[in-house]
Formats: C-alpha cells, structure tokens, sequence
C-alpha cells in the first residue's frame, strides 16, 4: 500500500507534525506501507506573516495533478489547512476521490494569538475544510470528543508514539544550578513561554527551541538559558539531564515533547487544559495546576521511573497500525494498482 500525505509542514521546519509524520513512515515500514509526501519544497514559497522561518507554498492546480499522478498512491491524506492541503482537498473533491485527513493544531487559539479573528469563524473553515473527509484523525481521545461536539464528522481516534530507543533516562550533568526546569518547542507566542520565565523558581530554567520570539524572550529573562534547537542524541541528552518538563502552552492538541520528556524519565508540569491533560489524565507523571509553579514544585516529587514507564506505552509502531486501520476502515483507497484505471491526469 502507498499513501500520499499532503502536507504544509514540512523540513526544515521543527514541530510536532513534521516529526509525528516522520516517525509514522519510519515505523509503517513494518507493515509493508509505503509513504510518499507532497510538501512545499516541490513549490515556490514565502515566508509566513509573523513567522518569517516558516515557509508556506504556492501550489498550482496543474502541478498539484501531475505531482499526485506521479506518486501513483493507494490512498492520500491530508496532513493540514494550508494552502497545499487545500489543492489536494480540491483535486479529490473534483475527481470525487475519497481522502483522509488530520487534525493536529487547535487553530482558532493559535490565530488568535496574533490575529484578533473570532474563534467562531475559525472554527467554521476548519469544518468545512474537513466536511468531505472520510476519517478526519485526532490524537487523543478528548480532542475526538471536542471535535464531534464541534459539528465535525467521521472524527476516528489516531494515537501518538515516541521513540524509547533514543528517549530514555541516563546520567547527564548540564553543569547548571538544580534544579533544571525544561522547556522544548518552538520559541513563538502560541506557547505561552512567558508563563514559565515569570515563575519564581529555584534552580535554572531552559528553553529548547527557536523561533520568531527567541530574541525578546531572551532579552527580556537573562537569567534563562536558551540553548536553541537541538535534535537527535543532543535532544535526548538534555531531556535526561533536567528535573521538570514544564509545558506552557494552552493551545496545543497533543504535544509530542510531553512523551518525550516522560520517556526520559522526565515529569511533567503544565496548565490543565487540551494537551497535556489529554496525554497525562490521572497518571502519576505529571503535575497539572492552575498555578503553573505549584505545578513545577509538585513535579519535582514525582517519581521518574512511573513516568518511564508510562510512555512505554507509546509507540509508533502502534501509531502507524491505527493511521493505516484506519484509512482500510473507511474505504478511502483509490482506483489505481488494483486492476481499476487511475484518473489521468489533463492540463
């Protein structure tokens, strides 16, 4: 089986879409499934008001056509709203093709970060967008729930995983005042960092990450480390390293980096909303309050080896196996290598 996943998001970016997409090809593998991505880098681009380091494509309908033709795919996905997952969206409808689609940022609070748009509006697009999907794919089953209470349809349950072989407890120094209060995302206004520089914390605070608000943020709270991004063996070495993961951010669906940092025997502390609630629940990992240092402070009594194993319950091999059951339990595969003849493609 091939699939296509058409997605705005794409490398070099860092965030959460573009590594669950990663991971999910990687681990697919196992099941004889084969991933193809239509991303921005087959397009002109331009970078993103108010966020210069993301690219966002300009897709022509012809090239979105010829490039799907090409792929030749059993099935497509549709990562995201953008403007690529929106030509892939149009070609389906017009062919009367069946495809899925993912619901991995809560939009409505990320624009109105920036934007002051009604969240009604948002929210309204963001149904229409998904209206003609056969399985619209939500990480957590809280997030399922919110979307169908939204008016959206054929919202179907697509867990997460983390990689354990690289996401693990191991002794690191960072030669740094304890205890160390961590955070790991992109540095922008939608995470909400300020609400864990302005703690009263002992110990340091870190931030791994960049982005478009790295250069207030740093010069604002000097006392902060800022160590920008940092992946593979160098990740994993400062999650094992730190004593908290805090996690700021109000507006995030599920937050690959909440699994990460429990693999790494890491607790966490975060506001209890959408995200983190839906990740941690009731499980001893986690402290999730109102007052984010209370929740930071509690943290710190939290048993690391429960949050080791908490996460090990996350895999991407699972992860894939429900992304693939899924899109078999629908019927969204194409006419194609079956002995039906594929839509050609007309300039």
């Amino acid at each position: 089986m091939r699939i296509l996943v058409a997605t705005d998001a794409w490398h070099p970016q860092v965030n959460g879409v573009v590594r669950t997409l990663t991971k999910l090809a990687d681990a697919a593998k196992a099941l004889d499934v084969e991933f193809a991505f239509l991303t921005p880098q087959s397009f002109r681009t331009f970078a993103m008001p108010s966020y210069r380091d993301v690219r966002l494509a300009m897709p022509r309908p012809a090239r979105i056509a010829k490039l799907i033709e090409e792929a030749r795919p059993d099935s497509i996905h549709i990562a995201t709203e953008g403007p690529i997952g929106l030509m892939v969206r149009r070609y389906c409808r017009q062919r009367k093709l069946p495809f899925t689609t993912s619901f991995h940022t809560r939009f409505p609070e990320y624009v109105r970060a920036r934007v002051p748009v009604p969240g009604s509006l948002i929210w309204r697009a963001l149904r229409r967008f998904h209206s003609a999907s056969s399985a619209v794919m939500a990480a957590t089953p809280a997030l399922a729930r919110e979307l169908s209470e939204r008016g959206f349809d054929n919202v179907v349950l697509w867990p997460r995983g983390v990689d354990t072989h690289l996401f693990h407890p191991r002794a690191i120094d960072l030669c740094l005042p304890a205890p160390v209060f961590l955070s790991v995302g992109r540095v922008a206004v939608e995470k909400n960092l300020e609400a864990f520089l302005d703690l009263d914390l002992p110990g340091t605070k870190v931030i791994v990450g960049d982005g478009p608000a790295r250069a207030s943020l740093e010069e604002a709270y000097p006392e902060a480390i800022f160590l920008g991004e940092k992946h593979g063996e160098a990740l994993a070495e400062i999650y094992a390293a730190a004593d908290v993961f805090v996690f700021p951010s109000k507006t995030d669906t599920f937050g690959l980096v909440l699994l990460e940092a429990l693999a790494s025997g890491l607790p966490v502390a975060a506001f209890p909303v959408k995200g983190p609630r839906d990740v941690i629940g009731d499980a001893p990992v986690g402290a999730l309050d109102h007052d984010l240092r209370s929740a930071c402070l509690a943290a710190l009594d939290i048993s690391r080896q429960a949050c080791v194993e908490f996460a090990a319950n996350y895999t991407w091999e699972a992860s894939a196996r429900a992304f693939v059951d899924s899109i078999r339990a629908v019927g969204a595969v194409l006419p194609g290598r079956n002995g039906v003849e594929q839509p050609r493609f007309v300039a």
